[in-house]
């Protein structure tokens, strides 16, 4: 944990802001938002606020990962694991790829590292123990899970699904269950409530990703099953879910084993993000971590926890190549890197793509600049500019994308727009003339989504932003 914790501490001033992080810092805190729950961007904005610096924000991302190898740690223990099943556990995961992916940028899936390890681990002490009141704990974090992803449901369905094929199913009937139901849906309550009240936004949301993301997920999510923590991790978690299947003493919790292809195959239907399955597989990660320790006691070589060792040791290297800020910033563009971990890929060049869109707003004219705009296709280049503009004077920055859209549009006034991003196709229909005037360029060579997009300056919305406004308007 404390190494973990150290190694994400210091990687958390590298590179720059990931978009995600620059968005969140926009949104003033509210119950909810068009595209996610209130947690994350609040949590971002409370420590933007002490030190407007990545390494402040990306804190409460540490304390997440440190708090989700914890909990993993613990299952192993859970289910019988001594010291060394323990220690792999612990080592395996911290320094594995999604978690140090997902851990060095305050995103929601940051937080969401301890969420489902949490609430199985409440599951499988219910069940192990036969101390039902677990299932208060488990509910109890559920609930309060809702606030930064809904996708909890989905893990429940998954489990519901397991419990009905291999039992033990008298869970259906038991009121501790049914108490731990209860209790989530009191805590996330208010939650609840702002998504019935705003027309359950998080399913059109749930719906935009998918349009996007389908065709791409639906053939990644399996592949991408054996990159999650790391190839060479992968022969564990397998031996988790066949030990699941195969032990006596684990037939309690055999269901986590039969969950795990349910949730795949409700990630496939869904089709929005492929590393949705990750929190179950860090669990049955933590599972075989138990008997590969057994494997090695019965053979008593040294050899074999060597090679362990080894394999876990190689796995972390890579890991943290391809997921923390070591590759300098001009060999970046060079490196298989950007294309493997996109979080890379969306955390540089925005400085100096707020110093280009500058260079155009400082080309209008006096008088042109005075009724000028920033549109942003997109909330990563509105946050850069909300972010690095200052130093500029640009003026205010809008974007139709997600939440943005509802926080402000453009006043009448504004006449004038420097346009940024992809989406001046569209606004080329929009407004009395476009033109445009550079191109994007991080510098580096670094591919993303930014790179090479469009600045143009456009004029006269046509019909005023009543009418342009709501064509600007995008989920994704």
């Amino acid at each position: 944990m404390a190494a973990v914790g150290g190694a994400l501490t210091i990687a958390s001033t590298g590179y720059g802001y990931h978009r995600d992080e620059l968005y969140f810092r926009m949104l003033r805190p509210a119950w909810g938002y068009v595209d996610q729950p209130p947690l994350t961007p609040l949590l971002a904005r409370t420590f933007a606020s002490i030190a407007d610096e990545t390494w402040a924000m990306r804190i409460p991302a540490t304390l997440a990962t440190v708090a989700a190898v914890y909990v993993v740690a613990l299952i192993t223990r859970e289910l019988g694991g001594a010291r060394f099943a323990q220690a792999l556990c612990a080592w395996g995961f911290a320094f594995a790829a999604l978690p140090l992916i997902g851990g060095h940028v305050m995103v929601t899936a940051a937080l969401d590292l301890p969420v489902w390890p949490t609430v199985l681990l409440f599951i499988i002490r219910a069940q192990l123990r036969s101390q039902p009141r677990w299932w208060l704990a488990a509910g109890a974090v559920g609930g309060v899970s809702v606030y930064n992803k809904l996708l909890v449901a989905v893990l429940l369905a998954a489990l519901a699904a397991g419990f009905a094929l291999v039992g033990p199913r008298t869970v259906f009937r038991s009121r501790w269950v049914l108490g731990g139901a209860f209790l989530a849906l009191v805590i996330g309550l208010p939650n609840l409530l702002y998504q019935g009240t705003h027309h359950w936004p998080q399913f059109a949301m749930g719906r935009a990703l998918a349009q996007h993301n389908a065709g791409e997920v639906r053939v990644l999510v399996v592949p991408f099953l054996a990159a999650t923590l790391g190839p060479p991790l992968v022969p564990i978690w397998i031996a988790g879910i066949v030990a699941l299947l195969r032990r006596p003493n684990w037939r309690e919790v055999q269901f986590l084993a039969v969950a795990f292809p349910v949730l795949v195959a409700l990630v496939i239907m869904m089709g929005a993000q492929f590393y949705y399955p990750s929190g179950l597989l860090a669990v049955l990660f933590a599972a075989g971590c138990v008997p590969v320790e057994g494997w090695l006691a019965r053979r008593r070589t040294a050899l074999g926890r060597a090679l362990v060792a080894t394999g876990v040791a190689v796995n972390a290297a890579i890991s943290s190549v391809l997921a923390l800020p070591l590759i300098p910033l001009s060999a970046l563009g060079a490196s298989p890197v950007p294309a493997i971990n996109q979080v890379a890929a969306d955390s540089v060049g925005w400085p100096a793509y707020v110093a280009q869109i500058a260079s155009a707003y400082a080309g209008l004219p006096l008088a042109e600049r005075a009724r000028a705009v920033i549109v942003a296709s997109n909330y990563g280049e509105a946050g850069a500019v909300e972010r690095y503009g200052a130093r500029y004077r640009l003026p205010k920055v809008y974007s139709g994308q997600n939440q943005l859209y509802f926080e402000a549009r453009p006043p009448d006034a504004a006449t004038v727009v420097v346009f940024v991003g992809g989406q001046l196709h569209r606004a080329r229909d929009l407004f009395a003339s476009c033109r445009e005037v550079t191109k994007l360029d991080n510098g580096i060579g670094v591919d993303n989504e930014e790179q090479d997009q469009p600045v143009a300056v456009c004029t006269a919305p046509l019909g005023g932003w009543a009418a342009v406004w709501p064509a600007l308007k995008h989920l994704d």
